[in-house]
């Protein structure tokens, strides 16, 4: 699985995930820190990537739109360090990897793991 990590996730969170066999870029290694979150999920949508954010934009957006790419974890855990990120996100991979290949958002919280199949349906 190909992961995009967000702007305000720590950009060695990448090395930890890689060490780990992982395909990862953080949007600030490839010039998108400052791009719109539209355009992160055009450039994740065309590489086949998953987004990994504390943004709940990208859930938003992809709501409205009823998309069925990419899939996102929206992380919301505060003060999370680079290894603490990359362990959590193999535990949500761990746990629903395969909801994400097929389509989803993934809320992740300090109690829970919520999932939601994309596209959403009214």
């Amino acid at each position: 699985m190909k992961l995009l990590l967000d702007q305000g996730l720590p950009r060695s969170t990448v090395q930890h995930l890689r060490d780990q066999g992982m395909i990862v870029d953080h949007v600030a290694d490839i010039g998108l820190d400052r791009a719109p979150d539209e355009d992160i999920i055009a450039y994740a949508r065309n590489r086949g990537q998953l987004i990994v954010t504390l943004d709940a934009d990208f859930h938003a957006l992809l709501a409205v739109s009823r998309a069925s790419t990419p899939s996102t974890i929206r992380i919301r855990r505060e003060g999370l360090r680079g290894l603490e990120v990359a362990v959590l996100i193999l535990q949500v991979l761990a746990k629903v990897g395969d909801e994400l290949k097929r389509g989803a958002m993934v809320t992740v919280t300090e109690r829970t793991i919520r999932l939601r199949r994309l596209p959403l349906q009214p």
